[in-house]
């Protein structure tokens, strides 16, 4: 499972995993957990409507826990190497960086589903994170908020025991770093 801050490559090295897989002959599958941000953001515009934080929230922490539970289906049914680009731990982080509670049962849920996963943060500073989202054009993050999600995601990771992985990197480099934090 791939974690990280908006900017940190998540995709692209998911993307990168799988084809590294699948070139040593072994399956692979990459499994996206979208909370349908940039969707409702989009639609939101467009209709000229701001969301209350706590409304986009709700919508957002819905179409990502179904993901999540589509993906774990999908995962259990499959042979090989399963990719899972991001979690609920990424709406749990969305949260504290929006300054709202966790609440108590997405805690829950996002521990019970994230079990049988290896996890990898990919951990990049905030300014260069903001570089590559502004440079790919679809959404932008405040430096503000990349910096509160970075340092979420590395407390998370030094609690949980994950691995950490320095995403400054190409994607060649990244890739055989994560291979071996995860044993791949």
């Amino acid at each position: 499972m791939l974690l990280g801050i908006d900017g940190a490559g998540k995709t692209t090295t998911a993307d990168a995993l799988v084809a590294a897989a699948r070139e040593s002959g072994r399956s692979a599958i990459v499994l996206r957990n979208r909370s349908g941000r940039r969707w409702l953001a989009r639609v939101s515009a467009r209709c000229r409507l701001q969301l209350p934080v706590r409304w986009a929230d709700r919508v957002e922490t819905g179409v990502r826990t179904a993901n999540v539970a589509v993906s774990r289906v999908r995962a259990g049914r499959r042979e090989g190497l399963v990719v899972i680009d991001r979690h609920l731990v990424c709406q749990l982080v969305l949260r504290q960086g929006r300054g709202l509670p966790p609440g108590r049962v997405l805690p829950w849920l996002a521990a019970r589903s994230i079990r049988p996963y290896a996890v990898v943060v990919l951990d990049i500073p905030a300014q260069i994170a903001q570089q590559r989202i502004l440079r790919r054009g679809e959404d932008h993050e405040s430096l503000d908020y990349l910096r509160t999600a970075r340092t979420a995601y590395l407390e998370l990771a030094r609690a949980e025991g994950w691995s950490v992985v320095d995403a400054t990197a190409t994607t060649e480099v990244l890739v055989a770093r994560i291979a071996e934090a995860v044993d791949l």
